[in-house]
């Protein structure tokens, strides 16, 4: 099969080539629960670049030559003996983890901390390829009107975003504030999961022009640009109090202190992106009784939920598609700030 593969690490992001398109060997089927998927649709993540940049060395340690691509799509294209609620020709949304289900994490819904899994196109061959090797257990069968290459981003920036504005929205009630920053990739759909499951007012922050456009078209009530004075405006919008939610899609260059400093007393600030660091006194900490979040992807059940939305056109994905063989463009726009919402690698 052919692969947009990587073959080492590029810590400033600068070279030519992160990943080359070439002949691989097609994924076999091992395990009774195993299931091959052949790949609809790839969703480009900042993550992908991360790990071009060796961000998760120390954490996971990157195999070379590797194939990226964790938000994956497709039609079932073979099955281990085991299998038996998918067949051949499916379309399928996969789970981005490779579990047992045994362990008690798993057991509980808690694919994410399960103490044994592999997490294809992080620390096992992804979907920038024609084929993917997942189990079973990942796999959700996609309704008639949804398509692989539309939805195939929805397995981690959607299906994150989407726990985020859930936690969010079982706290928020009207006449409350939710503010989003970074409005781009994963931002405009935490935009419209935020509008579909709260009543809050939603203001969304970030320094692009484009993505402050999209988050418009999103759903969000108040549009702020990120140009030193967010904070202040937020504030302002909120009669000095701050958002009762922050969901921050960022993490990194500021955007931590600022979104905390937006975040009112006894609010909720929700980390996703990162790159940064939380350092806060433990007397502002106790002061302010403001609760911090962490958020790692997202349940199997939670994705079955974002797909409800995604089917009733509640939540639908800006898209932009690209060849699997022009994955190595993908990667740079994507690093350069031109993608407008997700990009897809189409086989």
């Amino acid at each position: 099969m052919k692969a947009a593969v990587l073959h080492d690490y590029d810590e400033s992001l600068s070279g030519e080539t992160f990943v080359t398109y070439e002949d691989v060997e097609d994924p076999k089927v091992a395990a009774p629960g195993d299931v091959i998927v052949r790949i609809g649709g790839a969703g480009v993540c900042r993550t992908d670049l991360h790990i071009v940049e060796g961000v998760w060395r120390g954490l996971i340690e990157t195999k070379f030559p590797h194939i990226m691509g964790h938000e994956n799509a497709g039609w079932v294209e073979e099955t281990g003996p085991g299998v038996e609620s998918v067949k051949t020709g499916d379309p399928v949304i996969v789970h981005p983890l490779v579990t047992s289900g045994h362990c008690l994490a798993c057991r509980r819904g808690e694919d994410m901390h399960a103490e044994e899994s592999s997490f294809p196109g992080i620390n096992a061959a992804g979907g920038y390829a024609d084929l993917l090797k997942t189990g079973e257990r990942s796999l959700i069968k996609l309704p008639q009107s949804l398509a692989p290459k539309e939805v195939a981003p929805y397995t981690d920036a959607g299906l994150t975003a989407y726990r985020a504005a859930k936690k969010a929205a079982a706290h928020l009630v009207p006449g409350e504030y939710a503010v989003v920053i970074g409005a781009g990739g994963l931002g405009h759909i935490g935009i419209q999961c935020l509008a579909a499951l709260s009543p809050a007012e939603i203001i969304a922050v970030d320094m692009s022009d484009l993505a402050l456009g999209l988050a418009k078209e999103s759903g969000a009530h108040h549009t702020i640009k990120a140009d030193s004075n967010e904070v202040e405006s937020v504030l302002e919008m909120t009669q000095g109090k701050g958002a009762e939610a922050v969901i921050d899609f960022v993490g990194e260059g500021g955007a931590i202190e600022k979104g905390l400093a937006m975040t009112r007393n006894a609010g909720s600030y929700y980390i996703v992106g990162y790159g940064g660091k939380i350092e806060i006194p433990a007397i502002d900490m106790i002061i302010s009784e403001k609760n911090i979040i962490g958020n790692l992807v997202g349940t199997y059940a939670e994705l079955v939920e974002l797909m409800a939305l995604a089917d009733r056109g509640l939540v639908t994905l800006a898209t932009k598609e690209y060849k699997l063989a022009d994955a190595n463009q993908a990667l740079h726009d994507l690093h350069a700030g031109v993608v407008k919402g997700r990009a897809v690698l189409i086989p």
